[in-house]
């Protein structure tokens, strides 16, 4: 039979509501209490219920962990991140895939079914919409990866992807490519709009340079490789590409190949996030590096905050980019040359 708030009080010589304070944060019980309830709980190997325990708290430390693009490799990352730090904090994280779902109020009600405490969005592709409809349904939400905005209505964490473009732009240009091009992910996705944005802005001040455009139907390997194929097809194709996602570029490698390319002699490539896979050294992507882990953290922080104050102003923190150097773009010339 399994050990009871009963059991526990039975051996520590105390009511079962002393048990249960024991183990409730914030409660009025003394240290003493607290170490002979726990040192009963410890040794009769007794765990509280931690549904029972949000009955008493009128909280369930749920943290709903909402994205949809589950085809990236780069959310295997993210995921891992966000479950180790939410649960560091004493907080249960609950998965929810939104890859199909095109109703902010679905997703709603849908969490709201497990009475979650607040709602982080990991996504750079779901319309803002979503996490205003959590913000309005009186749920604490975190837009991670969100789209930058003087005035949030929600707390957004990420990074400013306009200004990632204009990096990848600049790269291009030092290097001396006579014509770019940007492929980026789906059109709809705030992210790459603002990248797109971003690129042709800096290259706007570089009229010599040819430029050209396209977007993938997702981020994904499929849709980078098809995207590419298709660019092949209809040529003449570009002298270097900014892919607005790693595994865009993973996708644009694959497809290069096949047509007897190679990279970075004929094409050159220059993707963005820096995931494990583009460190591979059969992949040795050059790339731009956003900083996942410290945006994750941050995240974090906020909505463990706003448990506390779900009425905190919302506010938007930034987080710088870099170029990470490898081999899928030609070197930058000399300074002499």
């Amino acid at each position: 039979m399994p050990v009871t708030l009963k059991d526990v009080a039975n051996r520590a010589g105390v009511s079962t509501s002393a048990v249960s304070r024991a183990f409730t944060d914030g409660a009025s019980v003394s240290e003493k209490m607290r170490r002979k309830v726990k040192k009963a709980a410890s040794d009769l190997g007794y765990s509280p219920n931690a549904l029972a325990s949000s009955l008493t708290t009128g909280r369930t430390k749920l943290i709903g962990l909402v994205s949809n693009n589950f085809h990236n490799p780069i959310f295997l990352q993210v995921f891992d991140l966000f479950t180790r730090k939410l649960q560091d904090k004493g907080l249960r994280p609950l998965l929810m895939n939104l890859s199909d779902e095109q109703d902010a109020l679905t997703a709603v009600r849908r969490l709201q079914q497990y009475s979650v405490d607040g709602v982080i969005v990991a996504s750079s592709t779901l319309p803002p919409e979503f996490s205003k409809a959590f913000r309005d349904a009186g749920v604490p939400v975190v837009n991670s990866f969100g789209r930058f905005s003087t005035t949030p209505d929600v707390h957004v964490v990420g990074v400013d992807n306009s200004e990632c473009g204009r990096m990848a732009a600049r790269e291009l240009v030092a290097r001396r490519y006579a014509s770019v091009g940007f492929m980026g992910g789906p059109e709809t996705a705030t992210s790459t709009q603002d990248r797109f944005r971003g690129f042709s802005q800096e290259l706007a001040k570089h009229p010599n340079v040819a430029r050209c455009h396209s977007f993938a139907s997702d981020y994904s390997f499929d849709a980078g490789r098809a995207e590419m194929q298709r660019l092949i097809a209809q040529g003449p194709l570009a002298d270097a590409y900014f892919c607005g996602d790693d595994v865009l570029s993973i996708g644009a490698l694959s497809a290069l190949a096949d047509a007897g390319l190679n990279v970075p002699r004929d094409i050159g490539i220059i993707g963005f996030n820096d995931m494990e896979m583009a460190r591979w050294e059969n992949i040795n992507l050059t790339t731009i590096g956003q900083p996942i882990e410290q945006i994750i953290h941050s995240s974090v922080e906020l909505i463990v905050a706003m448990l506390d104050d779900p009425d905190r102003y919302p506010e938007v923190r930034l987080f710088p980019c870099k170029m990470v150097e490898r081999g899928t773009l030609r070197p930058a010339p000399s300074p002499e040359t």
